[in-house]
């Protein structure tokens, strides 16, 4: 992949959809998320048009806390999957990154938790919260279990759409970049509520 990526989507969208773009702004995936689903079932796709699934992402129950999300490729091969820490992630957004055969291998924080109270303080105000998403831009540091950083996902100010940086900081394989990409996605959809 040609990095840096940029995922963009419309926050006033009914179902959420992201467009992953590359470098040189070429379309890398098209992303939906299915309407009316009691669990999370996210497509990946090459494409707006949605002929070539890539990956599908999906949840393992109804409730959003902990919640655990599987990574599969378009054959079903099982790639890996993301879990959100519960209490921990109303002040900081943690999660953790496991590989197919379910050891952790990744960590994603979130750089600043202050960030994430000012905006979620400030955005619940009339009129002002409209403008919190330009203002206030989380970013979030992906990295192995020995702390080695190896990509950053930053938001970016932009007004009714959600636009967001996908940094490589350091080498990585390219089944560990699949995987990044999709816990990013994952990650990204989970917090697309803070503008």
């Amino acid at each position: 992949m040609n990095f840096p990526l940029q995922l963009s989507f419309k926050l006033l969208a009914l179902a959420s959809q992201i467009y992953v773009r590359d470098a040189n702004g070429a379309l890398l995936g098209y992303v939906k998320q299915k309407l009316f689903k009691l669990k999370e079932d996210i497509n990946v796709f090459a494409d707006e048009a949605q002929t070539q699934r890539l990956f599908n992402i999906k949840a393992d129950r109804i409730i959003d806390f902990s919640a655990g999300y599987t990574f599969t490729s378009a054959s079903g091969q099982t790639i890996g999957s993301l879990k959100r820490r519960g209490m921990r992630s109303i002040f900081k957004a943690n999660y953790e990154v496991y590989d197919a055969a379910g050891a952790q291998v990744m960590n994603i924080h979130e750089e600043n938790a202050w960030i994430k109270v000012v905006d979620s303080l400030l955005g619940e105000l009339p009129i002002i919260g409209m403008f919190t998403g330009y203002f206030f831009n989380p970013a979030y540091i992906v990295s192995r279990n020995d702390n080695t950083p190896i990509a950053r996902l930053q938001k970016q100010p932009a007004f009714f759409e959600g636009v967001f940086k996908l940094e490589k900081l350091s080498e990585v394989t390219q089944e560990e970049e699949t995987r990044v990409l999709l816990s990013v996605l994952t990650m990204t959809l989970l917090e697309r509520a803070r503008g």
